[in-house]
């Protein structure tokens, strides 16, 4: 519910993080649909990334990645003063600690453009944690970059516009059996991995947040899962390591052995998209697997994404009845669960409708580049945030010995179960 409140410095509105993340989401969105906006963030080297230093000093020359630059930090440091007036607090403290984080997350941009890396798949927002890790285990973080370490805002601005990015319509593109295998896998492997969790003794939060990352698709399912559940963000930073970690190995290593085993194009494509929790690294695994393999990996790997704002939404709801003890025991009533909702999950999915029913194709392709650009490069923003906010002298290494385990047990299910079931999709029924 909207508050207004009088205090000393003036009237100050106050309408929640969430509600803030949706508008300033909303009216970006906006923006780039109607005012045609199509300068996107800052890009080093083009889609095959920069090789060697000399070749880039032409790239960072150019006027148009100082525009790309300048556009970005001016459209980004208004949305985000926006966000933190209509969250309730003051956009004059926080600007010197955004322009910082801003620069970080444009540092991450640059060294994950490398080709090297980008070969690898290791994605931006792995270069933002591991630069906020640095800088704030070696330093202890002044008021003024405190901040701007602003990590739900930036995060859920850029779920509200990775709605606009993930469209209905493609599911019918993605395939029926690819939505059937996305639908399974979730479920069950979803349910697998929280139940390990649990076996293992690791709280609801960890089991909930890692449950998500393994069986939907990473990142993008952590990050959501904790909006929806209020998770740590120390636990999220954790989670978000191993997904990126873990990813390179299954990369390089399962399309070798879906060769070795001797699985179909299809069925290996289906394979690497329904396991692998990042779209990179999917991207490089199916590239490897040859021209099929990779078109097949897309489709699976697209379909769960597909499935991130109904999860988040189902998510919602199952911590508000896990975690009803909190209110004393009595029934979870349909109040309790809207207060605990995570609105930013309204914006994705109103971002998804009106790209997938109400713009034409062309629009929708446009524009959804440039959101693209704009929700990863948020996301880069949270993840410099996390990092900076981490300190490795705070955190005792046994509490994440047993998540270590159950996360490697989970998705060692993952990989056999689907590939049974692609293997049942895209092999047995397919072919008749």
């Amino acid at each position: 519910m909207t508050e207004v409140k009088q205090v000393k410095t003036g009237l100050k509105l106050k309408i929640g993080q969430d509600w803030a993340s949706v508008i300033a989401g909303m009216i970006l969105i906006l923006f780039v649909v109607i005012a045609g906006y199509a300068v996107s963030t800052p890009a080093f080297g083009g889609s095959a990334g920069w090789k060697e230093i000399g070749a880039l000093g032409e790239t960072i020359g150019t006027s148009s990645l100082w525009i790309s630059v300048v556009s970005t930090v001016f459209i980004f440091g208004l949305l985000s003063a926006f966000g933190v007036f209509l969250s309730g607090d003051s956009p004059k403290k926080f600007i010197t600690g955004f322009l910082t984080v801003f620069l970080l997350a444009v540092l991450a941009q640059f060294l994950s453009s490398f080709a090297g890396f980008k070969n690898l798949g290791l994605e931006t927002v792995f270069f933002s944690l591991i630069i906020g890790l640095l800088i704030g285990n070696l330093f202890r973080l002044p008021d003024w970059l405190r901040s701007g370490v602003l990590t739900e805002l930036y995060v859920k601005i850029g779920l509200v516009l990775l709605g606009a990015t993930i469209l209905f319509k493609d599911i019918m593109v993605a395939g029926s059996f690819g939505l059937i295998q996305a639908v399974i896998v979730v479920i069950v492997v979803w349910y697998f991995a929280f139940w390990i969790s649990r076996r293992l003794k690791i709280d609801d939060e960890f089991s909930t947040m890692l449950a998500s990352a393994v069986s939907i698709c990473g990142v993008s399912a952590a990050i959501a899962t904790a909006g929806a559940i209020n998770g740590d963000k120390k636990k999220l930073s954790f989670i978000i390591s191993l997904v990126l970690i873990i990813a390179i190995p299954m990369m390089l290593l399962m399309p070798a052995l879906a060769d070795w085993l001797g699985l179909s194009d299809m069925v290996t494509g289906a394979w690497l998209g329904g396991t692998i929790d990042t779209t990179g690294a999917v991207v490089a695994a199916g590239t490897i697997a040859g021209e099929t393999g990779l078109k097949y990996a897309t489709i699976v790997k697209f379909s769960q994404n597909v499935l991130l704002g109904l999860a988040a939404f189902a998510i919602s709801i199952f911590w508000a009845y896990r975690t009803k003890g909190e209110n004393g025991g009595k029934k979870v009533s349909l109040r309790i669960i809207w207060d605990r909702f995570p609105k930013f999950v309204l914006g994705f999915i109103l971002a998804s409708v009106v790209f997938s029913f109400f713009l034409n194709p062309e629009t929708a392709k446009a524009s959804g580049k440039v959101i693209k650009s704009f929700s990863g490069f948020w996301f880069n923003l949270a993840f410099v945030s996390i990092g900076l906010e981490t300190r490795f002298a705070d955190l005792r290494v046994r509490e994440y010995r047993k998540p270590f385990y159950s996360f490697l047990i989970a998705q060692g299910f993952n990989i056999l179960f689907t590939l049974g079931v692609s293997f049942l999709l895209f092999q047995i029924i397919a072919s008749k």
